[in-house]
């Protein structure tokens, strides 16, 4: 066997060329398998980073108002109620099971003033469990406590970039902002959030302004009041979340069945959606699969381009080679070992092309990513497979010159000019 791998790699060097050309088809099939997969990989990785972002154990109840209701009383001056209430909040603690945290949130859209500057944040008001939840780093100070929410304090945290807006060149800790005509003194800031995707978005944003809920009740109320083109709106909601956390992945599918059955019972209309994010992080891992495929079959087909080019070359070596065959048969090779030669030829231009295509494979995601900016992922498992399929490639379109090689009558070779 040593041997004949060593005739078969002297005679790709004889055309040398020849051979280098013949394994660009393979180089770049390779190539192409490993960007587009590192593409794919990249793009869907992102998105199941942001569906990660809360973990795989945490359902999302928020507030929705029936659509059905608005176009109904568009224009008038009337009371809209819906959405959650601190009684479902009392009754998710009292009935559901296996709940680690239950985090209500209320927001609303507010100008912050400073000075001559007009910011535009979302006032959250939450617990102190908000931050055991989305877990944002604190830069500085402190965040909010129990304490906060028992005394009402008006105090708050805001994020890395709201802090930068608003006090680009002063201290930030101890300063008071102005919300929806209200002050409250910074205590903390923590870092913002990473930009959301489609799938779920995250409970905070880059402009968010955290204070205690009791402080948000106290101070905002209940119900707001929207000016429209002679006519005003007015909205009670009491929460627009309620982020619920699970003590395991195995009951949050069940659970946010049991929340939708418990919602049905108490709201008569559909003014609560639930999200549950393990869900959807199955559903994209599935997508990411099949996109995977798609983009791997795609670029498979330079392979296939490939291994025709080497049964081209390998077809015209059988004919320039027939009285070297000739001659080897009349001397005693078996058709096995003239099968063998050429089978190792060809395994050595696709293993040689995959191993370049691997190189450029790896050079090309990095390209990508510095032009685009698009994320890539290389996988080993796409390393891997994508050398496996050029040497199988390469065989396979082998296989029918190795054997026509084999074929080929001694004396009709020997008199081959």
């Amino acid at each position: 066997m040593v041997r004949e791998v060593r005739l078969g790699i002297n005679n790709l060097l004889l055309h040398g060329m020849r051979s280098l050309l013949t394994m660009l088809g393979m180089v770049f099939g390779v190539a192409s398998v490993i960007a587009m997969l590192a593409v794919g990989n990249g793009a869907g990785q992102e998105a199941l980073q942001q569906i990660r972002q809360l973990g795989s154990d945490v359902i999302l109840m928020e507030s929705t108002k029936p659509v059905a209701e608005d176009k109904q009383r568009q224009g008038q001056n009337f009371l809209s109620v819906y959405g959650l209430t601190y009684l479902d909040l009392i009754r998710v603690q009292e009935t559901i099971p296996d709940v680690q945290l239950l985090v209500p949130v209320k927001t609303r859209r507010e100008q912050v003033t400073l000075q001559s500057q007009v910011v535009s944040v979302r006032l959250v008001g939450t617990t102190s469990r908000w931050f055991d939840l989305v877990k944002r780093p604190l830069l500085a100070g402190r965040r909010l406590t129990a304490w906060d929410e028992e005394k009402r304090q008006p105090v708050a945290v805001i994020t890395e970039q709201l802090a930068r807006k608003l006090f680009p060149l002063q201290p930030v800790l101890g300063n008071f902002v102005r919300a929806g005509g209200n002050y409250y003194q910074v205590i903390g800031v923590v870092r913002s959030a990473e930009l959301s995707g489609d799938k779920v978005e995250s409970p905070d944003r880059d402009h968010d302004l955290y204070i205690p809920l009791t402080t948000m009740r106290e101070r905002q109320g209940d119900v707001l009041v929207k000016h429209l083109a002679g006519s005003s709106v007015r909205e009670r909601v009491e929460l627009h979340q309620l982020l619920v956390k699970m003590n395991s992945e195995a009951v949050v599918e069940k659970t946010a069945t049991a929340l939708q059955t418990l919602l049905n019972y108490f709201h008569r209309r559909e003014d609560v959606s639930i999200r549950v994010p393990l869900a959807l992080l199955r559903q994209a891992e599935q997508t990411q699969h099949r996109f995977n495929i798609v983009l791997g079959a795609i670029a498979g087909i330079s392979l296939l381009v490939g291994g025709i080019g080497i049964m081209n070359i390998m077809l015209a070596s059988v004919t320039e080679r027939t009285r070297e065959i000739g001659i080897r048969r009349a001397v005693g090779a078996r058709r096995r070992q003239i099968v063998v030669q050429f089978l190792i030829e060809t395994a050595v231009l696709s293993c040689c092309g995959g191993l370049l295509g691997i190189a450029l494979g790896l050079l090309l995601p990095w390209g990508i990513t510095r032009i685009t900016g698009l994320s890539t992922v290389v996988t080993s498992g796409s390393l891997v497979l994508s050398l496996l399929i050029s040497l199988s490639v390469g065989v396979v379109f082998g296989l029918y010159p190795a054997i026509r090689a084999s074929r080929l009558d001694p004396i009709a070779a020997l008199r081959h000019e």
